[in-house]
C-alpha cells in the first residue's frame, strides 16, 4: 500500500496484497457453479425413475445457485468498498442461505433416489 491514506484508495485497486476478498469471491463462485451443475445432474439421473416430477427440483436448485452466485459478487463489492473506505461492513448471509437451500434440495432428491431404489429391490 502506498503512503496514501485509507480513505483515498481507488475502488479498482485491491485492498490487500494477498487478494483475500478476491479469492473468497472465486471460491463462492466455484461452489455456486458446482451446485448448479449438481442440480442438473440430479435431473439427469433421476428423470428415468421419477419422470418430469424431478425437473422443478433441478430448476429450483439451479435458480437458487444462480442467485447465490450473483449475491457473492454483490457481497464482494460491498466488502471491497468497506475495506477501501472507513465505512463498516454489514453482515450478510444471503449467499450462505442460498447454498444451504440448494444442498438441502439436492439431499432430499438424493434421499428420494435411495428410497426409490430400495423400494424397487
Amino acid at each position: 500500500m502506498t503512503s496514501r491514506g485509507r480513505d483515498q484508495l481507488p475502488a479498482d485497486v485491491p485492498f490487500d496484497g494477498g487478494l483475500q476478498t478476491e479469492r473468497t469471491l472465486l471460491a463462492w463462485r466455484r461452489t455456486c457453479l458446482a451446485l448448479g451443475v449438481g442440480s442438473a445432474v440430479v435431473v439427469r439421473l433421476m428423470a428415468p425413475q421419477f419422470g418430469l416430477a424431478v425437473v422443478p427440483v433441478g430448476l429450483a436448485g439451479a435458480a437458487v445457485a444462480g442467485v447465490a452466485y450473483l449475491s457473492a459478487g454483490r457481497r464482494y463489492r460491498a466488502a471491497h468498498r468497506s475495506l477501501a473506505s472507513t465505512s463498516t461492513l454489514t453482515s450478510g448471509g444471503r449467499t450462505l442461505a442460498g447454498v444451504v437451500l440448494v444442498v438441502l434440495l439436492l439431499a432430499l432428491a438424493g434421499l428420494g433416489y435411495v428410497v426409490e431404489g430400495a423400494v424397487r429391490s
